[in-house]
């Protein structure tokens, strides 16, 4: 029994080592405007405050595809004239994943010209992989009023690298002292 828990603590060891901190860039997934969705009732300010989002995370928008879709645009004026006429690409299916595959700023809005005016936008700036030095920014827009995340909503991949670490730590020394 001792030298089949050896043989795991040993695996799991190696494949810890073998990993290289690769789970320290979690892939974190935001609904957008939470349970309200992607709603002209949706205050898009407040959900994003507080919100960072890194290159790796995922996007999603839930909206009633009856009554709205959603439009990506290029530039800050489209966003902020909520001109939809010429959109990276629109959205219409009512479940939307996004992948925020590089670092950047991305601008969607509704492609209803009322919606988008009244503030049913959404302004992220995407950020590279990395730890607290970088400093978060995402603002949505009601209008033109806009907010600053306050830094992560998650546990850093420092909080993960050290969870990791201590339990490699502690499975080493269980190997060692031979439990």
């Amino acid at each position: 029994m001792a030298a089949m828990l050896k043989m795991v603590v040993f695996a799991l060891f190696i494949i810890s080592v073998s990993l290289g901190g690769k789970w320290v860039g979690a892939q974190v997934h935001h609904v957008v405007g939470d349970d309200r969705g992607w709603d002209p009732a949706s205050d898009l300010s407040s959900w994003s405050s507080g919100k960072t989002f890194r290159v790796g995370d995922k996007i999603w928008f839930t909206y009633s595809s009856a009554k709205e879709s959603i439009a990506e645009v290029k530039s800050k004026e489209e966003y902020e004239a909520c001109d939809v006429s010429n959109p990276i690409k629109m959205y219409t299916d009512g479940l939307e994943s996004i992948s925020l595959d590089g670092e950047g700023v991305r601008y969607f809005a509704s492609s209803k010209a009322e919606s988008c005016r009244n503030g049913l936008k959404l302004h992220v700036e995407v950020l590279p992989q990395g730890g607290p030095e970088n400093i978060p920014k995402v603002a949505a827009s009601k209008g033109t009023v806009g907010a600053v995340a306050d830094g992560p909503t998650t546990p850093s991949g420092t909080a993960h690298l050290m969870g990791s670490l201590i339990l490699l730590a502690v499975g080493f020394l269980c190997y060692v002292v031979g439990v």
